[in-house]
């Protein structure tokens, strides 16, 4: 039988997209797919620990960039209709109502069932991240090693 991988990056900082994004990381988990999500930019406050943020060794920028944006998954925005938060709470009634789980159930789901989880070296540097305020079980790489793993990748997708 064929080794089937899939491979995204998550770009998106957008709660709508990684909700999108870990629902199909999931569903190919359970196809016996293998799985890596690259997080790079915005897609890095997907995998934030809030107990492990700290302003020690941050610049100024950084501690601002740090302060003004979701410290969680579950904090992150919708990407449209959003109303300073009013649509996110509308649709997290709805999925509630639907008994449908939230953003940080199939983040849990996605690294139960084995999905990678790569953080992008330089994106972190950029944005003032530390590794260590990362959830646990994400490993840190630098692109070209990301690139390695989508190259021989049965499918490749952008959120």
């Amino acid at each position: 039988m064929d080794h089937k991988s899939l491979n995204m990056v998550i770009f998106s900082g957008d709660y709508d997209k990684a909700l999108a994004a870990l629902i199909m990381a999931n569903g190919a988990r359970e196809m016996d797919v293998q799985v890596t999500m690259f997080f790079a930019f915005w897609g890095l406050l997907l995998i934030r620990n809030p107990k492990n943020l700290s302003d020690a060794d941050k610049t100024m920028y950084e501690k601002m960039l740090a302060a003004l944006t979701p410290r969680h998954a579950e904090e992150l925005p919708l990407s449209r209709m959003n109303m300073a938060g009013i649509g996110k709470s509308m649709l997290l009634n709805m999925m509630d109502q639907n008994d449908t789980p939230h953003l940080i159930d199939f983040l849990n789901g996605a690294q139960h069932k084995g999905v990678k989880f790569y953080a992008c070296k330089l994106s972190l540097e950029i944005m003032g991240f530390k590794p260590e305020e990362l959830i646990e079980g994400v490993t840190v790489v630098e692109v070209k090693d990301y690139l390695q793993d989508a190259l021989a990748a049965n499918m490749q997708l952008f959120i």
